[in-house]
Parts: structure tokens; C-alpha cells; sequence
């Protein structure tokens, strides 16, 4: 494989300690990922052996409006200091902050405006210039508002693809979920070969549909896709972030499985 593999830590192993599922995940042989870090012993996880290649990059705060934003940069800076502890190179970001599970919230009316699209445009820009001067890259995420993140903007990938092109410097790539991406749109094959060819890609996240669980349980051809990847080129990360259907252990499996030519 020319690309690497990891694993949510949040959705495997769920009867352990996050720190002992990133040291099973490490074990198995992937690396590992977590979201909100604020919700973990940020020490205990060092200590492990896992290699951390993404995590939550904010706390709270939004793309759009002027106070949201401020929040955002800020809480930006303090997890660019956490993804330090953890050596984590990569750095995960909605339009919208977190729930007490460290995942989006706060939907907003209707689809974004023109002023929603360029404070969007102008918050990335500065979180991508703190990114480079930290060495780290910040991926913002395309979700589906369908069943999991009603109300999120810029929720799709072509609009989270078209942000990131905007902005068009290092310290900003997407993070392309098909899972997300194949409830919302579809046609995931010509999807990455978009991405890709423009460079725009700082890592894929994937789970099958329906039920976001291990690929292989659902109705993505993933080793269709892993072929693809191979056929681009493509040398960074693909990532379960997806529930195990049942044995963890037999869901890590499943997922090497489907992305091993």
C-alpha cells in the first residue's frame, strides 16, 4: 500500500480506556485518532505508542460570523499546543462547534449567504497561516446533513472542497469523509479523483453506508475506491472513522482488508 492507514479511536473498543483502545490500534498495526482532546488525559495517551495522525482542531467557535470566529482561532491555538504533545501533524474542522461528544453542532437557517461564504473563506485563510507556523495542517471535514449533522454549513464535499481551493495554501487540506460524502453525493470514485488532482486532499476518512460501520457492511465498493487510490498515486491517509459492527478487533480486519491490494 502507498498509503497509511488509522483508526478513530473514539469508535473501536469502546469497553476500554482511550488510551488502551490507541495502544490496540497501535498493536494491530494502524495509527490512531481521536476528536475533542479536551475530553482525554493528553498524557496517558503519550505514553502510549500509538502515532496520532488527526484530532479535533478546535473546541468552539464558527466560520462565519465575527465573534464565532475569534473563538475559533483561539481554541485553534490551544489544540495546535495539544497536537504538539501528541505529535499529531493533522488537525480536524467543521463550520460549527462541539456537543459534549466532541462532535458539530449548531446548525444554522438555510444555506450559507454570500457574507457567510467570505468570512468562511477569511477565518480558514488565518487558520491556515497558524497552521504553517505551527507545522501543522488543518482539514476541514465534509459531512452530510441528511442523517448525522442536519443544519451544518458548508456541509457537503464540493462545498468543502471549493473553500479549500479558495484559500489554496499548505497549511489547509481537506478532509474527505465518504462516508458523508456518499449519503450527500455520491459518485465517490470521480470524487477523489477531483481531489486529488488538485492537490487538495490532507487525508480520507471512511465508513460504509448505512450505519456507519467497517467497509464491507454496507453498499460502498471500498476496495473499488482502494484501487482507485492506488491508480492516482495517492501516499497519505485513509482512516476508519466508522462504528465496529460488532468485534472490534474483526472490524480493523475487515477495514485492512478491503484497502490491501
Amino acid at each position: 500500500m502507498v498509503y497509511t492507514l488509522a483508526v478513530c479511536a473514539e469508535m473501536v473498543f469502546l469497553d476500554l480506556p482511550i488510551d488502551e483502545r490507541a495502544r490496540r490500534i497501535h498493536d494491530a498495526g494502524f495509527q490512531a485518532e481521536i476528536w475533542d482532546w479536551t475530553r482525554h488525559d493528553l498524557d496517558a495517551l503519550a505514553r502510549t505508542p500509538a502515532e496520532f495522525s488527526s484530532m479535533t482542531g478546535y473546541i468552539r467557535g464558527s466560520l462565519t460570523d465575527e465573534e464565532g470566529a475569534a473563538e475559533l482561532l483561539r481554541t485553534a491555538e490551544e489544540s495546535v499546543r495539544a497536537a504538539e504533545q501528541l505529535g499529531c501533524p493533522r488537525l480536524n474542522l467543521h463550520g460549527t462547534g462541539l456537543d459534549d461528544k466532541g462532535l458539530p453542532v449548531a446548525p444554522v437557517a438555510g444555506d450559507p449567504t454570500g457574507p457567510m461564504w467570505i468570512a468562511a473563506h477569511q477565518t480558514l485563510t488565518r487558520l491556515a497561516e497558524l497552521g504553517e507556523s505551527a507545522g501543522v495542517v488543518f482539514t476541514p471535514e465534509n459531512l452530510n446533513t441528511a442523517v448525522d449533522h442536519p443544519g451544518v454549513p458548508f456541509a457537503t464535499a464540493a462545498d468543502t472542497l471549493a473553500l479549500v481551493q479558495a484559500v489554496d495554501r499548505p497549511g489547509l487540506r481537506m478532509n474527505l469523509d465518504l462516508y458523508h460524502a456518499q449519503i450527500g453525493e455520491g459518485n465517490l470514485i470521480e470524487l477523489v479523483r477531483k481531489a486529488h488532482s488538485l492537490g487538495l486532499i490532507g487525508e480520507i476518512q471512511v465508513a460504509d453506508v448505512p450505519g456507519r460501520r467497517e467497509p464491507g457492511t454496507g453498499e460502498i465498493n471500498y476496495p473499488a475506491v482502494a484501487r482507485t487510490l492506488k491508480e492516482i498515486g495517492y501516499e497519505g491517509t485513509v482512516a476508519m472513522e466508522a462504528w465496529a459492527s460488532g468485534d472490534s478487533e474483526l472490524a480493523l480486519e475487515r477495514f485492512r482488508s478491503a484497502f490491501t491490494l
